[in-house]
């Protein structure tokens, strides 16, 4: 049985002080269980969270990475330098990667062999825009993304890749793909693997789009759905907590 995963994705907010009581709190309220829990801040605040969290059941990870190791990058962080300052995940190919900064799928599958070349745990992140799927083509559009990481790193790594369906079209908007919609291209994700050589049974997929402390019990009673990446409301404590409740009580 898959254990869950429940990750949060700060984005572009927080503070050092705004931080230190939501990390106090989520420290307070997420207890020990069935249920794996990460918070991935802005690369200011990943020290503020390690040192916060030390001891504690929250790992801490990244939002992004570089797909090169060293040299002449401006601005840009190695995987190497987010596992020395004690990162555990980074998430790779968000869709606002993807559509604001041009991450086309070749970057994406770099980013996370370079991941896993450090010794971190990439969250890959797959979706379709609202129009791919009023055009039919939702499918074709994630079999897409995975064969591209599939074709760089290889069945036996992206075995221990977790996947985060995120539905373009459900991300802070407030609509999230029904329950159904989601296992069912959850169950497409987990069978595109096994067809690409993948033990696919044993690969976490995370939903991610407008989940909340409301709609994630009715999304973790599905069997291919082992988990969330959680956007705005992984910057409550309250919402968040109860997020990894319903996953842990799933």
């Amino acid at each position: 049985m898959r254990k869950k995963l429940v990750v949060g994705n700060w984005k572009m907010n927080g503070s050092l002080a705004r931080n230190q009581v939501l990390l106090v709190a989520l420290n307070a309220m997420v207890r020990p269980g069935s249920v794996d829990v990460v918070v991935c801040p802005p690369y200011p605040y990943l020290s503020q969270a390690q040192a916060l969290l030390k001891g504690g059941v929250i790992s801490v990870g990244a939002q992004n990475l570089s797909a090169f190791n060293e040299g002449a990058y401006t601005g840009e962080v190695s995987g190497a330098m987010l596992r020395d300052s004690g990162c555990d995940w980074v998430i790779v190919g968000h869709s606002e990667r993807r559509s604001a900064n041009g991450e086309a799928d070749g970057v994406v599958a770099a980013k996370v062999q370079a991941a896993l070349d450090s010794g971190l745990r990439p969250i890959l992140c797959v979706g379709e825009t609202l129009e791919q799927r009023e055009g039919g083509v939702a499918e074709d559009v994630v079999g897409s993304q995975l064969d591209a990481v599939v074709s760089v790193v290889g069945a036996v790594l992206v075995s221990s890749v977790v996947v985060a369906y995120e539905p373009v079209w459900a991300i802070g908007t407030g609509k999230t793909a029904t329950p159904e919609q989601a296992q069912a291209m959850h169950a497409f994700i987990r069978a595109c693997l096994v067809l690409r050589g993948v033990a696919a049974q044993g690969v976490k997929i995370l939903y991610g789009g407008s989940v909340t402390a409301v709609n994630a019990p009715q999304l973790f009673s599905k069997p291919d759905i082992d988990g969330a990446l959680v956007g705005g409301a992984s910057l409550v404590a309250e919402g968040f907590s109860a997020i990894c409740a319903a996953a842990a009580a799933s």
